[in-house]
């Protein structure tokens, strides 16, 4: 006989991990980020993102308002150039 015992409070703890890291997926591939989702993206401060590329005109960014808005897939592309860019003079 085999007898299966559950832990409520585990089993919902793992529920709720579970659908936060769906969310964070969805959030993760949406087109467009508000300056908080980037600073999570890039895991900088907006005073330093503001510093480093913002002031760049070639870094992709929407003003709407007052409010900046990012598309994700061109400020990957424009990271990975950037950051083979500092390599390069490092070296």
């Amino acid at each position: 006989m085999i007898e299966i015992k559950l832990d409520k409070e585990e089993l919902k703890a793992m529920y709720l991990a579970e659908v936060q890291k769906r969310l964070d997926q969805i959030e993760f591939e949406s087109i467009l980020m508000d300056s908080k989702q980037l600073c999570k993206m890039l895991s900088l401060s907006w005073p330093t993102i503001e510093k480093l590329f913002l002031r760049d005109p070639n870094f992709p960014k929407l003003r709407v308002g007052t409010k900046w808005l990012f598309n994700r897939h061109e400020v990957q592309q424009y990271i990975d150039q950037w950051s083979i860019q500092i390599r390069n003079k490092e070296a």
